[in-house]
């Protein structure tokens, strides 16, 4: 049994415990997670996206051995044992290939699921509930099922012929949209248990062959709506009472537990609940990129207080200027007048500004920046005035005032909600009271 899977039997035991999912490749993000993982004592699961991470590089050019050599050398530097460090694959199947004929997006996921296996992803999510181009709209859940059958098979056949241990899996098709929904104005609805029911019971059935009857024990979740998520300005928070019947069905289960996706700027409260209810895997990406970005902001305000215009990094500037000049990531999202637009750009809680921290102009800009803030360290009145959790923790000695750790200690706030909401009881037991309520 592995060690997710022995951290989950303890969940269903009766343990208020979980388990967050980093889901991000920026480099400040990942070692402010390690940082926390360390503080908190927790393993530390970091998982790529489909279209983060592919065989052809996906849209931060790495490959699956990459990424898993880049965080694994990311961990080394924080003094991360390996051994706690947790790799998974989000949405892998056909996402990125979705306007393909279905033959030919899911050749292409074949691919991607043995490259992923075969890199040592241990945790995989098989998603494969998106209509290809021949497909029907919706996709019906047999088919679902089937295709994210079809990719266990190469899952289980590739980790055997590559001497690792066998993937645990997680299932389901009501996953919200990645990086959060356009508007929130028609509301969210919550999965239903029948919903829910329906989802297992497909799976398992598809999972009922000879080469699959074992990895179906290695199911460990469930992605399923659980009435949280967020768009460009506002977030939809857990509401306990709405989730119960969602919660009480999966008492009834063996083994499984729910994943809980786009739980980004959920009240730390929020966050305990969802752990006590059973939504034992909170999934966090842009919340962390957003809170990267504030820091940077942040850095940028003062350098502009200590030097001349032409020293600074003009960072914010060239943010939008790099946004301008490539739409794509952000263009079919944000929709507005052109100082609506500036706006989300810059602050939407989707954060679609995540896309271009790779660009070659911001990477120079955050390292003049960075540079910047080396020779002339902030003083105190401006690290209170624009980062006032990052002024209080130098000034009781526990973080240097420096850029990159500062950076990383802004980040690692919000990431230390999840480790402290996944490894303690404060959300407390759920009561009959609110399950006859619900």
């Amino acid at each position: 049994m592995s060690p997710l899977q022995t951290l989950l039997a303890s969940h269903r035991q009766g343990h208020n415990v979980g388990l967050y999912s980093v889901c991000c490749s920026n480099e400040h993000v990942l070692r402010a997670a390690m940082q926390v993982a360390l503080k908190y004592a927790t393993p530390l699961l970091i998982e790529a996206t489909s279209n983060q991470v592919d065989q052809f590089g996906g849209y931060t050019g790495m490959t699956p051995p990459q990424y898993r050599d880049y965080v694994q050398q990311l961990a080394d530097q924080e003094g991360f044992p390996r051994e706690r460090l947790i790799l998974g694959g989000d949405h892998l199947g056909p996402n990125a290939w979705q306007k393909q004929p279905a033959a030919e997006a899911m050749a292409n996921a074949r691919v991607l699921i043995e490259a992923y296996v075969g890199a040592g992803f241990h945790k995989i999510h098989l998603d494969c509930s998106m209509s290809c181009a021949d497909d029907p709209t919706p996709l019906p859940d047999a088919i679902v099922a089937a295709r994210s059958a079809e990719l266990a098979v190469i899952a289980e056949r590739t980790a055997t012929e590559n001497g690792l241990p066998l993937p645990v899996y997680v299932i389901g098709t009501e996953v919200p949209i990645p990086g959060g929904e356009a508007s929130l104005e028609g509301g969210l609805a919550v999965t239903t248990p029948a919903a829910a029911a329906q989802t297992l019971a497909i799976h398992q059935q598809a999972f009922d062959t000879p080469e699959l009857r074992d990895a179906w024990q290695r199911v460990i979740a469930m992605v399923v709506q659980p009435g949280v998520d967020f768009d460009h300005s506002s977030v939809h928070d857990y509401d306990p009472l709405a989730a119960s019947e969602l919660a009480d069905f999966l008492e009834q289960q063996p083994r499984i537990v729910f994943e809980a996706h786009s739980t980004d700027y959920q009240r730390e409260s929020g966050l305990h609940a969802l752990v006590r209810d059973h939504f034992a895997i909170l999934k966090v990406g842009p919340a962390a990129t957003f809170a990267y970005r504030e820091a940077l902001f942040a850095l940028a305000a003062i350098e502009a207080q200590l030097l001349p215009a032409e020293q600074c990094s003009q960072l914010p500037q060239v943010l939008d200027q790099v946004m301008l000049a490539k739409p794509k990531n952000w263009q079919a999202h944000y929709h507005g007048d052109e100082a609506t637009l500036r706006l989300l750009r810059a602050y939407a809680f989707s954060d679609r500004c995540r896309y271009y921290w790779g660009e070659p102009a911001l990477v120079s800009a955050v390292q003049t920046l960075f540079a910047n803030l080396e020779r002339h360290s902030p003083p105190l009145v401006l690290l209170s005035q624009h980062l006032p959790e990052q002024f209080r923790a130098v000034r009781s000695g526990l973080l240097a005032n420096r850029p990159e750790a500062l950076v990383q200690h802004h980040v690692g706030l919000c990431l230390g909600e999840y480790a402290r909401a996944c490894s303690s009881n404060q959300a407390g037991p759920r009561k009959q009271s609110e399950r006859n309520r619900a």
